[in-house]
């Protein structure tokens, strides 16, 4: 019996690796659970104190940017400590305050409460739709990454041109794009953890918290455009 696993030393070296990865997976989802409450409540803040009303769209984009990219460098800077945690969920009290502006428009409209409400219910069934598939794909993702990267940034760059721009037609298809680029990206970044090319909880949650910040607001958007009711 005590030689039962040194003889299958590849069997419990499997099981061992599963096991990992199954734990980082449980707590990539708790985390990102627990990082919707600061998010909620960043955006209650937001709109209660009208703070970014009072910032014009370049010097809010600026603070967003700034902010951004502040938090998501100390968060990497400090994932495997203590300070990890707290960090990410700072950030995603900010990220709710950046979303202030978008829901305060749309609470703005008739039906602005059941916009909000439809694109969460949209947004979690993306997510459960990728996670599942990200369960059931074999075939490696990795490769995906890149070419999501290059996407993500020209929608970036497009999306500040259009502050610029004001085209409402580039600012529909832009929202369209970034909604399957987004998708797409929870899809690789759980498939990552599942592959065991992601060993981070914190890290894993980040990125597939930017994806869900990012499909949400845009289906906000593209829902608050066309299926908005004035007074």
């Amino acid at each position: 019996m005590e030689s039962r696993v040194q003889t299958f030393p590849g069997v419990a070296g499997a099981g061992a690796l599963a096991a990992e990865r199954n734990r980082v997976l449980r707590n990539t989802y708790w985390l990102l659970a627990l990082s919707m409450v600061p998010t909620v409540l960043g955006a209650w803040v937001g709109i209660e104190t009208g703070l970014m009303r009072l910032m014009s769209p370049g010097i809010g984009l600026i603070v967003f940017m700034v902010g951004a990219f502040g938090f998501m460098y100390a968060i990497e800077k400090t994932k495997n400590s203590a300070a990890g945690v707290p960090l990410l969920l700072a950030f995603t009290f900010f990220m709710g305050l950046m979303l202030a502006r978008l829901l305060g428009v749309v609470l703005g409209l008739k039906n602005g409460s059941s916009l909000i409400m439809m694109a969460f219910a949209g947004t979690g069934a993306i997510f459960f739709g990728m996670a599942s598939l990200s369960t059931i794909i074999k075939r490696d993702l990795s490769s995906m990454g890149k070419f999501l990267f290059i996407g993500m940034i020209m929608l970036l760059v497009a999306g500040i041109a259009n502050i610029f721009i004001q085209s409402s037609a580039l600012m529909i298809t832009l929202s369209v794009l970034a909604i399957g680029i987004f998708s797409a990206f929870i899809l690789h970044d759980l498939k990552r953890v599942q592959d065991g090319e992601e060993t981070n909880y914190i890290t894993a949650t980040l990125g597939v918290y930017l994806s869900l910040y990012n499909v949400f607001s845009n289906l906000l958007a593209l829902f608050g455009i066309f299926g908005g009711e004035r007074d």
